[in-house]
């Protein structure tokens, strides 16, 4: 609803002072105009030939010249109002605003998936609930082989066409009900709920299957790999902070191997174990 009175009209000017005065200055200026013609000129018989001179205002010119003050008054007021009513936020545009907030907060605005902070928040939520049957829930950290090249020789712009592009494979092979998100750079991370083992392996060799054929971007074809660390729920860590550490962990295992790769923190904390018992 339009505010309305003295009060808005104040509070329109104070919010408004520069137009207010650049407004005020314009519609004085006519009015002090429209006087001195006044006092030199005959108004109404101006536009028929020009009246000898003289100083006096006649009644009619002072009603014209009255109905003129009012004019420049009532345009002053009414766009002080205009620019008060525009300043106002309804209700129902203020929840809008909110909403588009909260959705950019929890968004990356290149690739418009999900962020770390939904990461982070699912993941919370997961380590609350059990997995059934005995399974687990994974968590992939994915690492993109090769993107760095393509930033250093072919500039930022082509690398975001690339980001582009691999994303848009990588949510052709994500599950709907996983959380796929993207932590920076040329990072993403993956939330599978009550998978085992095997499926897990299966998830993490759909994502490099995505990346098994080049990637074209700026007119250049890309070689673009990834490495994948996984690690289970509650299997390698009970906690969102050891889970994440381990699947830090396994990660960086696959980034020293050739080209793309999974490695599960698992298997690595397996082959540990076996090397401790052989030694």
């Amino acid at each position: 609803m339009k505010s309305t009175g003295p009060r808005a009209l104040i509070a329109a000017i104070l919010e408004h002072p520069w137009s207010s005065l650049r407004d005020f200055v314009f519609l004085t200026a006519i009015m002090l105009f429209c006087v001195l013609m006044a006092q030199q000129y005959d108004i109404f018989g101006f536009l028929a030939a020009l009246a000898s001179p003289r100083r006096e205002i006649s009644p009619a010119e002072a009603v014209l010249l009255g109905g003129i003050g009012a004019f420049c008054v009532f345009v002053f007021i009414t766009r002080r109002m205009s620019d008060y009513n525009r300043s106002e936020v309804s209700p129902e545009m203020l929840a809008t605003e909110m909403r588009l907030l909260r959705r950019l907060a929890m968004q990356d605005p290149l690739t418009s998936l999900p962020n770390r902070r939904v990461l982070l928040e699912a993941l919370e939520v997961a380590t609350q609930v059990p997995p059934q049957d005995g399974r687990a829930h994974a968590v992939f950290l994915l690492d993109l082989n090769g993107f760095k090249h393509v930033n250093d020789r072919y500039g930022h712009a082509v690398g975001d066409e690339v980001l582009q592009a691999v994303v848009g494979r990588f949510r052709r092979v994500a599950r709907n009900n996983d959380v796929f998100a993207r932590l920076g750079g040329d990072e993403f991370a993956v939330l599978s709920r009550n998978v085992d083992e095997k499926s897990a392996r299966e998830i993490g060799e759909r994502y490099i299957a995505a990346l098994g054929s080049s990637v074209h971007a700026g007119g250049v074809t890309h070689e673009i790999g990834v490495a994948i660390g996984a690690a289970l729920f509650p299997k390698d860590g009970d906690t969102v902070e050891k889970v994440l550490r381990h699947a830090d962990v396994a990660m960086y295992r696959a980034k020293s191997e050739p080209g793309s790769s999974l490695v599960l923190f698992s298997a690595i904390a397996d082959r540990d174990a076996g090397q401790r018992i052989l030694a």
